[in-house]
């Protein structure tokens, strides 16, 4: 099944998750949304794609279902199934289909992972039918104004066999994200951790020294998460070499040299 993880947010006094944006993202997605435009978003692992959506769907009210795709996930995972209740069979929604019976806005997180035939399933949503067939109960959906997709991956990871094609690929409004400046990042962290300015300055910098190792000795840079862990175990006591080594340079790598090399720039990146 589907690893979701639904967030209901209403239009009244729900509570707006934390998001600096970096760009004109916010008004592209509200364009979106107004305009029922499929959106795609991509960018590095752990640069706020997420939090982007959480925070466009309590800004607009609107319900939210997430779904962490995998490379198990079927079609069927996300349009529902029939399922053994008492004894009875009963069709169960899956996240998509709920998202579209309700107007929500569905986010499907690193969409490639998913296999070949979810890709069919989402075609007929992303243009201008907005429709959703479900084939097992005989029914046809029409998305109502309100329903939105989302779908996001990293093009870092992209090979031949996980990709999107160019055929799904221009359905989709894209947003690329990149890690924000540093000056912005520093502002990010301070306010996830609570961590002071002056100590998470230190952190960005090195943050970016490692991201600029990618590609060589790195498959993936230091993300605006990992930064965030690292402020926060400093914050909660830990000694900052201690927490750098275990938020900023173990998650990156298992080999000893490349270890042994993260923080030699560690050292020289911080005095």
């Amino acid at each position: 099944m589907a690893e979701e993880t639904s967030s209901q947010h209403g239009t009244a006094g729900g509570a707006v998750p934390f998001y600096a944006p970096t760009g004109n993202e916010v008004a592209l997605f509200e364009h979106a949304h107004r305009n029922r435009l499929p959106l795609l978003l991509k960018g590095p692992t752990g640069c706020g794609k997420t939090r982007f959506v959480a925070h466009m769907a309590a800004r607009l009210g609107r319900p939210l279902h997430t779904v962490s795709c995998h490379d198990d996930l079927t079609a069927a995972d996300l349009t529902g199934r029939y399922l053994l209740k008492g004894g009875d069979t009963v069709w169960t929604d899956g996240p998509l289909t709920r998202s579209v019976r309700e107007g929500a806005i569905c986010y499907l997180d690193e969409v490639v992972e998913a296999r070949k035939d979810v890709t069919v399933v989402l075609h007929p949503l992303t243009d201008d039918r907005r429709l959703l067939p479900l084939e097992r109960t005989g029914e046809l959906l029409e998305a109502p104004p309100a329903f939105m997709l989302v779908v996001s991956y990293n093009p870092g990871y992209q090979n031949i066999l996980k990709s999107l094609k160019p055929s799904t690929r221009q359905r989709f409004v894209a947003i690329e994200f990149g890690f924000p400046s540093p000056e912005a990042e520093t502002g990010i962290v301070v306010q996830e951790s609570g961590l002071s300015a002056d100590r998470v300055a230190p952190l960005v910098r090195l943050g970016n020294a490692l991201r600029a190792l990618k590609g060589q000795d790195l498959e993936e840079g230091v993300s605006t998460r990992l930064l965030v862990y690292c402020a926060s175990l400093i914050r909660d006591g830990m000694p900052r070499d201690e927490a750098i080594l275990a938020s900023m340079i173990e998650p990156l790598t298992d080999d000893p040299e490349v270890k042994k090399a993260l923080l030699r720039v560690a050292e020289l990146t911080l005095g």
